[in-house]
């Protein structure tokens, strides 16, 4: 009997659990709020660590997600003044920008140049970006300075649970779809919720991130977006749909992206309207950076 018992105790605390799911799943804040661990301890062996962008191309065909970068499409119509002056930033950014491709680092500049003038942006010299087609293992935001040709921030950063495992392949808008939204993003203000100091974000992409703000999308920190979590798993966790941070580096990253600040998540499938090559050549031969 004694074992009967333990069986109908161990039964009841599973039903429990799975009614604090049930009941999770059903809040109205939806975003990032819940932390998202696959696979369990009893899944598949544990993947390979990537712990540099100098090991991606030879790793290419032996792990289960496809290591071989999307090629990221040239920006149309970008003057030649603006593709030199971006490939001279990268260039001065040095060894901290090495991992950031620059057809990446163009769009984030283009989008900027094109932002900024008509007020969709209020922050000059300051940006961020994230290439989300590099495997989670890896840095890969950034958050520059186009004024001084400085690197602020370089850390990792979490994909949504709906987009892939080692490396981000789908995203959406949609909200429940706990996917990552490619696009725009103008910052917001700060507030403390469940994982502390975080700070809200805008998609200014219609049909790529609108919905952003609603699905509480937003900066904060997460134990599965650190390095110790890689060494321990072989891979980052995953959020909801946020840009999760390293808790060792996020509270200095989201005081650097003020509000008014630009972020770019950028992502096989990219495609918005500020990424306009012409007014961003006519913006920078008449302002610069500023």
């Amino acid at each position: 009997m004694v074992w009967l018992n333990e069986m109908k105790t161990a039964a009841i605390k599973t039903a429990d659990n799975w009614k604090w799911l049930a009941a999770a799943a059903v809040l109205s804040i939806t975003g990032c709020q819940l932390r998202v661990d696959e696979p369990s301890r009893a899944a598949a062996p544990m993947q390979p660590k990537i712990s540099a962008y100098a090991t991606i191309p030879g790793a290419a065909g032996t792990l289960p997600d496809s290591l071989a970068l999307t090629p990221v499409p040239v920006v149309a119509h970008v003057p030649d003044t603006l593709r030199l002056a971006i490939r001279r930033l990268h260039a001065v950014l040095g060894p901290a920008a090495a991992g950031l491709r620059p057809e990446v680092l163009e769009q984030a500049c283009v989008g900027y140049l094109t932002l900024h003038p008509i007020g969709r942006i209020e922050r000059a010299g300051l940006l961020a970006v994230a290439d989300m087609d590099l495997p989670n293992t890896t840095p890969r935001l950034w958050v520059l300075d186009l004024r001084l040709g400085r690197v602020l921030h370089h850390s990792l950063v979490a994909h949504g649970a709906g987009s892939g495992k080692l490396r981000a392949t789908r995203f959406s808008n949609q909200e429940k779809s706990a996917c990552t939204s490619l696009g725009f993003y103008r910052t917001a203000d700060t507030y403390n919720g469940i994982h502390g100091y975080s700070r809200r974000i805008e998609g200014l992409d219609k049909g790529q991130n609108a919905n952003a703000f609603d699905r509480y999308v937003v900066l904060h920190a997460a134990d599965y977006a650190s390095p110790r979590y890689i060494e321990q798993h072989g891979r980052l966790g995953y959020s909801r749909g946020c840009p999760a941070l390293p808790p060792e580096q996020y509270k200095a990253i989201i005081a650097s992206v003020r509000v008014g600040s630009m972020l770019l998540i950028s992502g096989p499938g990219l495609a918005s309207r500020w990424l306009d090559g012409r007014a961003a050549g006519k913006r920078f031969l008449a302002r610069g950076w500023d």
